[in-house]
C-alpha cells in the first residue's frame, strides 16, 4: 500500500466560506481521508506548520505582517499550493479596506464603532499591511480554484486530482462569486 497523502488546509484572511465548503463534502471526506491524512488544519489542533505538506488548500487573503510570514512558510514546506476561493485567488472581500488605509480602519473597528474602551489595541494585533493581496503575489501558487465559496463539488473533485497525483482542470468547474 502506498504511503498517503499529506494534506494541509489554511485559513488566511477570510471569513472561513471555503472551509465550511470542504467540511460540506459530508461523507466523501471520508474518501479522501483514505488516501490522505490531514496534517495542518483550523479544523484540528495542530500548531506548527510541518514539513514536507504534499498539497495545502489556503484559504483568504495576506493582509497581515503574520498572514506574509505564514504563506511563505507554507510555500516553503508544501509541493502543491492552491488558493482556495476568491479572497485567496484576487483578495475579494479583504481588500475592500485597500482604498481606506490601515490608519482608518483600525480608527474605524476599535474607535469609532466600540462601545466600551475606545482604543487601537497596543498588544495582540497582526501589523497590517498597507494592502490586502492574493496569495499569489507573494509566493508561487500552483491551482487556483475560485468561488466564494467554491462549491463542495468543486472542491471535491479538486482535491480528488490532487490526491490522485494529477492537477485538476477546473476550466469547465470553477467560477468568481
Amino acid at each position: 500500500m502506498s504511503e498517503k497523502v499529506r494534506l494541509a488546509t489554511v485559513w488566511l484572511d477570510g471569513c472561513s466560506g471555503c472551509h465550511m465548503s470542504f467540511l460540506d463534502m459530508d461523507e466523501r471526506l471520508l474518501e479522501i481521508l483514505s488516501k490522505a491524512d490531514i496534517v495542518y488544519s483550523p479544523l484540528v489542533d495542530f500548531k506548527e506548520y510541518p514539513d514536507g505538506v504534499d498539497v495545502a488548500l489556503v484559504e483568504g487573503a495576506v493582509s497581515s505582517e503574520e498572514d506574509e510570514r505564514k504563506i511563505r512558510t507554507i510555500r516553503e514546506k508544501t509541493k502543491i499550493l492552491v488558493s482556495l476561493g476568491d479572497c485567496a485567488v484576487t483578495a475579494n472581500v479583504p481588500s475592500m479596506r485597500n482604498p481606506f488605509g490601515v490608519d482608518a480602519i483600525l480608527q474605524r473597528a476599535y474607535v469609532e464603532n466600540a462601545t466600551v474602551q475606545p482604543q487601537i489595541p497596543a498588544a495582540d494585533l497582526p501589523p497590517l499591511l498597507p494592502r490586502s493581496r492574493p496569495i499569489h503575489e507573494f509566493v508561487k501558487v500552483d491551482v487556483f480554484i475560485p468561488g466564494c465559496p467554491p462549491s463542495a463539488d468543486t472542491i471535491y473533485f479538486a482535491v480528488s486530482e490532487l490526491v490522485a497525483g494529477r492537477i485538476p482542470d477546473l476550466s469547465a468547474r470553477a467560477r468568481f462569486g
